[in-house]
């Protein structure tokens, strides 16, 4: 029996699809199953489509898998729309899903019960993940801090561009002296007069 291993990472730098893989590894050699990787680093599991995740539909949709597993189902889909389309999808197909973190196989009426409310779980907690980061950017805020990358023209830069300004220079030479896009100088003047 072959086995699709799938894993994903929304950061590559932060994250190793390493942690997910190496329990699935070992189910797998446990189970006696030929396994096959699929393996998307720098991909949200809100988004619907993934290389690696399209790559694995169009192996089971030509027969060529009868299970997937995963570390968990937060790896798989993040919305409650998208997993129940997969879980369905699977099913027709006559591909199961298993999922080592929950505990569920749905080769079992169970299993799929409990796919269906782990899916449910799973889009709560991006949707909670959301209203935590938006709530921090709003404190953040009120508090006065500045978010985004640091302005171009600060400082000292910001000073001498007033100065050049304020002795009638253009917006172009001033960005020209201080070899910075004539935006950023706009930006810096507008933003600090």
């Amino acid at each position: 029996m072959t086995v699709a291993l799938y894993a994903r990472c929304s950061t590559k730098a932060e994250q190793n699809p390493e942690a997910q893989l190496g329990p699935l590894r070992a189910w797998a050699a446990a189970k006696g199953y030929e396994a096959i990787e699929h393996i998307d680093e720098g991909w949200s599991g809100a988004k619907a489509r993934r290389p690696a995740l399209d790559a694995l539909l169009v192996a089971c949709r030509r027969g060529e898998v009868q299970v997937v597993a995963v570390a968990a189902l937060d790896r798989l889909a993040r919305s409650t729309s998208h997993a129940a389309a997969l879980f369905e999808e699977l099913h027709i197909l006559g591909v199961e899903l298993v999922s080592l973190r929950e505990a569920i196989d749905s080769r079992t009426p169970s299993g799929r019960a409990l796919m269906q409310m782990a899916a449910v779980f799973a889009e709560l907690e991006r949707s909670l993940i959301v209203e935590r980061v938006h709530a921090g950017i709003a404190a953040a805020r009120r508090a006065g801090r500045r978010l985004g990358r640091p302005p171009v023209v600060a400082g000292e830069v910001l000073a001498r561009a007033r100065r050049l300004r304020d002795s009638g220079k253009s917006l172009r030479y001033i960005a020209r002296m201080l070899d910075v896009s004539r935006d950023a100088v706009t930006r810096a003047l507008a933003e600090r007069a």
